[in-house]
């Protein structure tokens, strides 16, 4: 059962910083109340009351709410009106579609002189012959019965024929009450019937669930599948007869279609348990001892090899707010495991790497869980860039150092390294006696000059070597 507590009114109060002292409306419908309770003690500013809706069966503990102004009983199981005396400012009632047979009761309602809307309609009641005319000569200070204005003249004329339409009322209310009397036994003989039933067949279950020798229990194993299958189409055979089985449209009826529903309700919610606690745990190795690739949180992950460094890095999208003591790492030499709430997210790795040096940190910005992982072969790579960068720094360095100095260096070049072959040694130097092209020696000719006295120079004979 339903009960109205504290903790379901600071609830409803989120409008009023869910605080229950001050609150002055607050709605509490569909909720499946089945007692009206506290109310009076913990919300005396209580204006507006919603609680159509439920299944209250009497109206009770608002006597003290003073300042109330507007009560919504609708669809609920009240049958007659009461305890309403001490709201003084109640101006409207809303009993829509309850079961209000006892029309005589609304009597009580002369003292809630600010009473000016009342809404009976879908009651037992209404189908009274003379209600309207009753209802209207009875409360004064009424100006709206059902949403229809009561006029001036329709207040007279039920006046004049109070007495005729009171003794009318009062016939046709022992009638319905003969008629609740046997209502609610024959409500109590099928609820009787029902249970018998439930008690039969959980005696028959546990009889059968429960052999006599320990023989039987390989072959209760073996159909297991088949007595689940039975009681699927029990429960089916069942909620059909329920629900086509014809029944009056009483207080009774509308509890106890509560109460299967709620019944029913409950045996799934224990069998999604029950496959819960029974689930197979995941298979994360075969049994060759082969892993696998396993993501049963369902996350997105980029798995990166760093070439440069040697390493591998694991970037697994975790929650953002997901608290890190849920989370659970371990890094084999082959794969990695983690653990998310529990659910296990593994990768086999493409290449070894070292569990003992491998590193996990959160991001604060994204929340990304980042697994840093070295390769367990070291590879020494050649860094061709950083050379010729620390050569090429070197090199500018000399420049101004050398600038700075205002002196010329020259390299030197290794002859065993570079040679050049010798031109001048290819043809043996001649003794000469001036610098440039050989030339006639003039003391030669000045000789033969000497010599011959005859002697004469053409120019056009050439000379003599």
């Amino acid at each position: 059962m339903v009960r109205i507590t504290e903790d379901l009114i600071r609830r409803r109060a989120e409008h009023n910083n869910c605080e229950i002292f001050s609150l002055e409306e607050i709605s509490l419908h569909q909720q499946e109340i089945e007692k009206l309770e506290h109310l009076d003690k913990w919300c005396r500013d209580l204006k507006i009351l919603y609680l159509q809706n439920n299944l209250i069966p009497k109206i009770e503990n608002v006597g003290k709410l003073k300042k109330l102004e507007y009560l919504n009983v609708a669809l609920n199981n009240i049958e007659r009106i009461e305890n309403l005396e001490g709201c003084e400012e109640l101006k409207k009632l809303d009993l829509t579609a309850n079961f209000i047979g006892e029309l005589s009761s609304i009597a009580s309602l002369k003292c809630n002189i600010h009473l000016k809307e009342l809404f009976l309609v879908g009651n037992p009641c209404t189908e009274f012959e003379g209600y309207r005319q009753f209802v209207v000569a009875t409360l004064h200070q009424l100006k709206y019965l059902d949403s229809k204005e009561i006029e001036r003249s329709e207040r007279i004329k039920a006046l004049q024929n109070y007495p005729e339409v009171k003794w009318k009322i009062r016939e046709q209310e022992q009638a319905y009450l003969l008629k609740r009397v046997r209502e609610k036994e024959e409500a109590q003989r099928r609820m009787q019937e029902r249970k018998d039933k439930k008690k039969k067949q959980m005696d028959s279950k546990f009889g059968f669930d429960s052999p006599d020798s320990p023989q039987e229990k390989p072959n209760q194993a073996e159909g297991a599948g088949e007595q689940e299958t039975c009681r699927t189409a029990e429960n089916d055979e069942e909620d059909r007869r329920f629900w086509e089985e014809p029944t009056p449209y009483t207080p009774e009826s509308r509890l106890e279609t509560h109460r299967y529903i709620e019944e029913k309700r409950r045996a799934k919610d224990n069998i999604r348990e029950a496959k819960k606690r029974e689930k197979p745990p995941w298979t994360l190795m075969t049994a060759e001892g082969k892993v696998l690739n396993v993501n049963v949180p369902k996350l997105h992950f980029s798995l990166k090899d760093d070439e440069e460094n040697n390493q591998i890095i694991l970037d697994l999208a975790v929650y953002r707010h997901l608290d890190t003591s849920l989370l659970d790492v371990d890094v084999q030499p082959t794969y990695i495991r983690v653990l998310v709430k529990g659910k296990p997210f593994q990768l086999v790795l493409p290449e070894e790497v070292k569990p003992d040096s491998s590193s996990a940190k959160r991001s604060q910005t994204t929340g990304h869980l980042v697994v840093i992982m070295p390769k367990a072969k070291e590879i020494i790579l050649a860094k061709q860039k950083v050379s010729a960068s620390i050569k090429h720094s070197d090199c500018n360095t000399q420049q101004k150092t050398t600038r700075r100095s205002g002196q010329v260096e020259k390299l030197e070049v290794d002859p065993s390294k570079y040679s050049f072959p010798d031109v001048t040694k290819i043809i043996q130097e001649k003794e000469r006696t001036g610098q440039g092209p050989i030339k006639l020696q003039p003391q030669k000719v000045t000789e033969v000059k000497k010599s011959s006295v005859d002697f004469e120079n053409n120019e056009d004979v050439p000379p003599l070597i």
